[in-house]
């Protein structure tokens, strides 16, 4: 199949999957400055899908940058409401939001860590509502990606620019299924797999999660009535949509205060432009409480004291050796596609539509239920062929899961 019939068919996989967009619904595209006519072809499908507007905000990663450079302390501790009140708005009159991922993996990698601690509190901030409008799955979004030239050379690195972002486009396209005939149904009955997969999980209704591997052994507490979730959601409308794509998880949130061990990282961390790799955290009561990283060490530690919730647990997730973004044996330096090779853990905001009843809980409800609150949320990678893990059920009876890296269950 050609490049162009891929893309097209990536094209629609965005408009009729990640976001399914519905007649009359405005969606948000957030794009990278660098990929207009792939933007473009989003935007012609979704109107012939019956988007009444579609709505593009570009981003520059250069002028990005400039800015971390030059700007004054304070433009670091400021979110303009503008952008707050749009996206609100979008959300509240039903709208869907699309994010393409393109970033250079290392984009801030020498920027002072003050002014990225600065801004991440201050967007955290103005954007809580926005964000719990999504983590409580209340309005449409969906997470793709497209290559740039810095992360394409990043993933690989001994070959030209052009021939690098052409072999990042093919793993995307193998990723997502788009080089397929008929994606869209494929997408259909890989969401029932995964449905299937986090309704026998959830049934089972495990006190804890026990897990092992080298460097890591670590006890994690699911909260009473949890939900597992994975591949599909629904809106407020009860509109079907994939908040990521790809997708090869299914997740829970853990308990806040139940999570003991150590766990040891299994690929490279982007967070906000720097790289962390080969990094540690030690929990206590849930908590972090020690951490360690051979790189990255100071992006680590703003990562974990963006608030005091930064520092528990807000989802763990199931993701089998054995799957097709794992099988690349590629590292895409992008949480969208590292997360899907690998079971992983996140710190920060938990899920509320991950216990029963939970999104029409309020946040004094949610926090006794066990759930975590925080500004952030940021996944990172731990699975491996080794990784072992078992159920604990409320008997104290162990339940094979994982072995081998792989489902045994």
């Amino acid at each position: 199949m050609t490049f162009e019939s891929n893309l097209d068919k990536y094209a629609d996989l965005a408009v009729k999957v990640a976001v399914n967009l519905q007649p009359g619904q405005d969606l948000w595209i957030n794009a990278p400055i660098h990929m207009p006519e792939f933007v473009r072809l989003i935007t012609r499908k979704a109107y012939e899908a019956g988007a009444k507007h579609v709505h593009i905000e570009w981003q520059d990663e250069i002028c990005t940058r400039i800015k971390y450079e030059h700007a004054p302390e304070e433009a670091f501790e400021e979110y303009p409401a503008w952008r707050v009140k749009a996206l609100e708005d979008n959300a509240e009159n039903g709208g869907a939001y699309l994010f393409i991922e393109s970033g250079n993996p290392e984009l801030l990698k020498d920027v002072d860590g003050k002014r990225v601690a600065a801004f991440s509190k201050s967007a955290g901030t103005a954007l809580a509502k926005w964000r719990t409008y999504m983590t409580s799955y209340k309005m449409t979004w969906s997470i793709i990606a497209a290559p740039s030239a810095e992360w394409a050379k990043k993933v690989f690195p001994g070959v030209s620019e052009e021939e690098a972002i052409r072999a990042l486009w093919e793993a995307i396209f193998k990723a997502t299924r788009a080089d397929q005939d008929n994606p869209v149904k494929l997408w259909g009955n890989h969401n029932d797999v995964l449905s299937s997969k986090r309704e026998e999980l959830s049934a089972k209704q495990y006190k804890k999660l026990h897990y092992r591997a080298p460097g890591t052994n670590l006890t994690v507490e699911l909260p009473h009535n949890h939900i597992w979730r994975g591949g599909t959601a629904n809106n407020a409308k009860g509109e079907i949509f994939n908040p990521n794509v790809p997708t090869e998880e299914v997740f829970v949130s853990p308990h806040r205060a139940g999570t003991s061990g150590i766990v040891r990282s299994t690929k490279p961390l982007s967070f906000q432009g720097k790289l962390i790799e080969n990094f540690s955290l030690t929990f206590e009561n849930g908590r972090v409480v020690d951490f360690q990283a051979e790189k990255g060490y100071d992006a680590l530690s703003t990562m974990l004291n963006i608030d005091e919730g930064a520092r528990y647990l807000g989802e763990i997730a199931l993701v089998p050796d054995d799957s097709p973004i794992s099988n690349s044996n590629l590292i895409f330096y992008n949480t969208l596609f590292d997360e899907n090779a690998s079971c992983h853990l996140a710190i920060g905001r938990s899920f509320a539509f991950c216990v029963e009843n939970g999104t029409s809980m309020s946040p004094e409800e949610l926090h006794q239920a066990g759930l975590n609150d925080s500004l952030t949320h940021v996944d990172f990678m731990i699975g491996s062929p080794d990784m072992e893990i078992d159920g604990e059920l409320a008997d104290g009876t162990l339940e094979l899961i994982f072995r081998s890296g792989n489902w045994a269950v």
